[in-house]
């Protein structure tokens, strides 16, 4: 792929605002795509990238020097700068492009950086494609197809024609990565991931149907995160062509999945720069609304929130997987982790379709392919982005409410909590840290100037109801210790934690922070 292909894309809007100096730059070839907010990425540029950035690392003119350089010294083939942060295209990064001929693009900012991954991406993947069918001459017409440009479902569809077998590509959780024909029922749907995620080997015959089922990727993959083709018809008894090709087809639908993949490496890091800034209580940041529209929503719109783990803590990445795939049921998967868990934001979904309701239907499809784990999931109500950091620690309580029910698969939603912690997450975020901060700043800067641990005794105490004997026993202190310290964050407070009301503030305060 040229600089030239990349501009001339409709859909991506690319603007070139410097050619580096060089009449032929837009004939250099992009050899990957590189996505980065680092002020010196030279150390993971090999040459020929085409570099993306959202200009995070920016704080002075200064800095863009420093970036560029390294960028053009490593032989990166242009630069491709975002201009959501800035609103445009800073000139000190314009200059210094000029001074290091590095070809610079601009990237509008209701583009996002995925859109551009998947464009470059994708062309390359078809390049190989190309090179993968001249050398080794099998099945000549589909993958020329493959270095023609066609999209899977076009790629499947001339399969189908070709040997006479309805072609659907799912995931584990049933989403129709290629609907095929057309879109199983949900009984049908239930047998194919059923007998995909239990078979004892695949390829595999779904029972009571003539549909077969093949595994796209490598055996040591989770099925629960994979990909599967279902093919109408009993493999055992297809004659070898028809056997060739459908296989030929699983094998593209395996590079398909991973070119995707970059792109999903590329949101992955912009939501868990959200996630960051969220769970930090700073979701009214400007650069909040910038990554999660560089991942795709809608950050004007009420979005919500879910937190996904297995029992196994081990186990936070198959989790984040599972939650990606779920997610794109609803919309753009923006998903990362976060102390442990999978997080994911996504659109609220309309009314009669909400995004809880859908989610639940995704995840419980892989109750047959979990024993003996177990999955649980929280999800918020919609809120605002103003108010996400609430969300977020309701989605948490959720899920601790899901893991005390039984079953391999439970979601709780922000409906079903009914303690404080709903009362906080309607809360804007602002207002709740401004309460916690009146109320517990004095005890905060004590701890900070003294290391005293008042903040931990007055949770333990809190957490014990009052108990002064069995907060002792927990944080292994002589009872009068926890008498002192209480009694000093008493009158750092001015509060009386003998009175219902003074402890309830103080409790709301903590949970706040």
């Amino acid at each position: 792929m040229q600089l030239r292909d990349l501009l001339a894309h409709p859909g991506l809007g690319l603007r070139l605002l410097h050619a580096g100096g060089d009449p032929d730059a837009l004939d250099r070839p992009v050899r990957w795509v590189y996505t980065t907010d680092l002020i010196d990425p030279a150390r993971y540029l090999s040459g020929g990238e085409l570099v993306i950035s959202g200009l995070v690392w920016r704080r002075d003119p200064g800095d863009s020097e420093r970036f560029v350089a390294a960028v053009a010294d490593a032989g990166a083939a242009a630069l491709a700068a975002g201009e959501a942060v800035f609103h445009g295209i800073p000139e000190d990064l314009v200059d210094a492009c000029r001074r290091h001929g590095l070809p610079l693009l601009a990237v509008p900012e209701e583009v996002s950086f995925a859109a551009v991954t998947e464009v470059v991406v994708g062309a390359l993947t078809a390049a190989r494609g190309d090179r993968l069918a001249l050398t080794l001459g099998r099945q000549r017409r589909l993958l020329s197809a493959v270095a023609g440009g066609l999209g899977l479902d076009e790629l499947a569809a001339e399969v189908s024609a070709a040997t006479g077998v309805a072609i659907r590509v799912l995931s584990a959780t049933g989403r129709a990565v290629v609907a095929g024909p057309s879109p199983l029922g949900d009984a049908d749907l239930d047998a194919a991931v059923r007998t995909f995620l239990t078979a004892d080997r695949l390829p595999a015959v779904v029972p009571g149907a003539r549909r077969s089922v093949f595994p796209v990727g490598p055996a040591s993959e989770e099925r629960i995160t994979s990909w599967f083709v279902a093919a109408d018809g009993d493999c055992t008894t297809w004659d070898t062509e028809v056997g060739d090709t459908v296989g030929e087809l699983v094998a593209i639908t395996a590079l398909d999945r991973a070119r995707r993949g970059e792109g999903l490496r590329i949101a992955r890091e912009i939501a868990e720069g959200a996630i960051e800034l969220i769970a930090a209580g700073a979701a009214q940041r400007p650069e909040v609304a910038v990554r999660l529209r560089q991942a795709g929503l809608d950050a004007d719109a009420p979005l919500v929130i879910a937190v996904a783990g297995f029992e196994s803590p081990e186990r936070v990445q198959a989790a984040r997987s599972v939650l990606v795939d779920a997610v794109t049921h609803v919309g753009p998967p923006t998903v990362g982790v976060h102390e442990g868990l999978a997080v994911a934001l996504m659109p609220a979904g309309p009314a009669d379709t909400p995004a809880d309701a859908v989610l639940d239907a995704a995840l419980r499809r892989l109750a047959p392919g979990l024993r003996p784990d177990r999955l649980t999931v929280g999800v918020s109500r919609p809120a605002p982005i103003e108010a996400l950091s609430g969300a977020l620690q309701e989605a948490r309580h959720a899920r601790e409410l899901a893991a005390r029910r039984p079953g391999p698969v439970h979601v709780v939603t922000g409906a079903e909590v009914t303690s404080h912690v709903a009362l906080l997450a309607a809360v804007p975020d602002e207002v709740r840290r401004a309460f916690a901060v009146r109320v517990l700043e004095p005890v905060l800067d004590y701890d900070a100037r003294t290391g005293a641990g008042l903040r931990e005794t007055l949770e333990a105490f809190l957490d014990c109801s009052g108990s002064w004997s069995r907060a002792a026993q927990r944080l292994h202190l002589h009872v009068n210790t926890v008498r002192y310290r209480i009694g000093r964050v008493e009158e750092l407070t001015g509060r009386d934690l003998s009175q219902l009301a003074d402890r309830v503030d103080v409790y709301l305060a903590l949970r706040s922070l």
